[in-house]
């Protein structure tokens, strides 16, 4: 999608049909107002910078219209290209990152650093008031170690290190700032009883942040329209039963895997609206809570 055709169309637009562009969204922002959105962050929309750009004129855009936005973001990509540097491989089982020691610090250093002091600097540029978080701060995010089955066979245990299972959120800190003009950014790192530190799913940490925030919705921008079936086609809307039999075919496989367990936990614990979406689209975040047309994967509670 070229980025200058959509912002050359924009100055064919009359401003009439701007006026009513705008009077079709007042529903969405009456509808929304004073709402919690939590947004994860991630896959193209991170790391193309017309995309970036996008997404932070959108965060921006929902804080002034009243909606409280608060952002979750992942890493992946940036976390690979350090620990190349490093000489390390990067090792993943059921779409959890094998964390040792070492690999830590580099997540701590990439996630806790530069990618979230990024994108505070992308939503500041674009108006807004971003704070940068992990899950230390305001001891907001308690973790253990996690003890991941296997898929296939429940008596079988993966070590995958210092990756973390949430005990409990604190969502003290993240609402001061949301009551005042902030919008929160937030890194998936927690810390344990003994201080130290988990490296925990990005998708995981916005779904139960959601939860715990009683959250209007959850968005999951990733890099595909949303979940497709085998022949690659869109599934517009996920009931529990039909998750169960997409993770049984190996449809939903992999890095999915964390995401859309959150995202059904989520709905089942009164989020009213969790969508995964591709975060490819230009504005794909207005287009979600402003637009009529449902965009990607609803995930229903039943």
């Amino acid at each position: 999608m070229n980025h200058k055709h959509c912002a050359v169309s924009l100055d064919h637009i009359q401003p009439r049909e701007k006026a009513e562009i705008l009077a079709q969204a007042l529903p969405y922002i009456r509808r929304f107002h004073g709402k919690t959105m939590v947004i994860k962050y991630g896959g193209n929309a991170m790391t193309d910078p017309a995309l970036q750009q996008d997404f932070a004129a959108d965060v921006v855009l929902l804080k002034l219209v009243g909606i409280k936005p608060v952002v979750v973001h992942g890493g992946g990509p940036q976390i690979e290209t350090l620990l190349q540097r490093l000489g390390k491989k990067g090792q993943f089982i059921q779409g959890m990152r094998v964390t040792d020691a070492e690999t830590m610090q580099v997540v701590e250093w990439v996630l806790g650093g530069q990618v979230q002091q990024d994108i505070v600097g992308l939503i500041n540029a674009a108006g807004g008031k971003a704070v940068g978080l992990t899950g230390r701060d305001g001891a907001m995010i308690r973790a253990q170690k996690l003890r991941l089955t296997d898929t296939q066979d429940p008596s079988l245990e993966h070590d995958v290190g210092l990756v973390g299972d949430i005990v409990s959120i604190d969502p003290g800190v993240v609402q001061a700032l949301q009551n005042d003009a902030f919008i929160p950014v937030i890194s998936p790192i927690g810390f344990g009883q003994h201080n130290e530190s988990y490296n925990i799913n990005a998708d995981v940490v916005a779904a139960k942040l959601a939860m715990v925030l009683q959250a209007e919705k959850l968005l999951m921008l990733t890099n595909i329209p949303g979940v497709l079936d085998q022949q690659g086609q869109l599934l517009s809307e996920l009931t529990p039963r039909r998750i169960d039999e997409l993770c049984a075919d190996g449809t939903i496989s992999g890095g999915m895997l964390p995401k859309i367990a959150g995202a059904l936990d989520a709905a089942r614990s009164g989020v009213n609206a969790v969508h995964i979406i591709d975060g490819r689209v230009p504005h794909a975040l207005l287009l979600e809570v402003l637009g009529k047309q449902p965009l990607g994967t609803l995930i229903r509670s039943h």
